[in-house]
């Protein structure tokens, strides 16, 4: 072979190999499977898998190893947890919580060596991030089935999407996990049905300056009269996941 066709054979060698590079780096379904699987969570959180959907949620966020992440309203910290073994021990992830709300539970969780990397937060939901991440700090935000618990409770929803759009790193993620609310009903129904309006949400979300990316279905059901809390007849809730993108 001379020398041009050698040139010619490794320009396309390195051209193939360039092809072939995942250049997102999140996290492949295998990996997220290891995570579900790991002999080291706990039986209460593998209950919860069953109605939450972690294997799709988790492919949905797209984690990557090393993020910096903010779980707003952590409670007793499942979703903290999948985060803080999904960014590695590279990664980072402040559970949020408020006062009177106890932090205990994420500090209890942080003692498994493979959620080492939870950093529990007392703070305003108005305030939510630490300093040190307060601006441009973070590379995801995630907020699991309780903004509309922000309309009975009085929290001042423009405050929290301006402080969350605040602390995002330009390209993170703002992603709203919630429980589907009739049209027209906005969030009036938060402290009864503990629903709210998903048009609405993302009319309050998009108002920060946040850019809607793309919609989970994977916990829909359409066949939810949506008109109670609980839904009858007894069926999986209509729940609706949205992520949202900093510009």
């Amino acid at each position: 072979m001379n020398r041009i066709a050698l040139l010619a054979a490794a320009t396309l060698l390195l051209g193939a190999c360039a092809g072939t590079t995942a250049p997102s780096g999140t996290l492949s379904s295998e990996r997220i499977a290891e995570i579900l699987a790991s002999p080291d969570r706990r039986p209460a959180d593998r209950t919860n898998d069953i109605r939450r959907k972690p294997d799709q949620m988790l492919a949905f966020i797209g984690l990557r190893p090393g993020m910096v992440a903010l779980d707003l309203a952590a409670g007793g910290g499942y979703t903290t947890e999948l985060i803080a073994r999904g960014v590695g021990p590279a990664g980072r992830v402040y559970g949020q919580s408020r006062q009177p709300n106890p932090a205990a539970p994420l500090a209890e969780r942080a003692k498994n060596p493979a959620a080492a990397n939870i950093v529990p937060v007392v703070r305003p939901f108005e305030d939510p991030a630490p300093a040190e991440v307060a601006t441009n700090g973070l590379d995801l935000v995630t907020l699991m089935f309780n903004y509309h618990d922000f309309g009975w409770i009085g929290v001042d929803r423009a405050r929290v999407n301006r402080a969350v759009f605040a602390a995002l790193k330009p390209g993170g993620m703002y992603v709203i996990a919630d429980h589907a609310g009739r049209p027209g009903t906005g969030i009036s129904e938060s402290g009864t049905l503990h629903r709210i309006e998903e048009a609405f949400l993302r009319r309050e979300v998009e108002a920060a300056g946040f850019r809607l990316a793309a919609e989970g279905t994977f916990l829909r059901n359409p066949a939810d009269p949506r008109d109670k809390n609980t839904p009858d007849p007894a069926q999986p809730k209509d729940e609706f996941v949205l992520k949202f993108v900093k510009p």
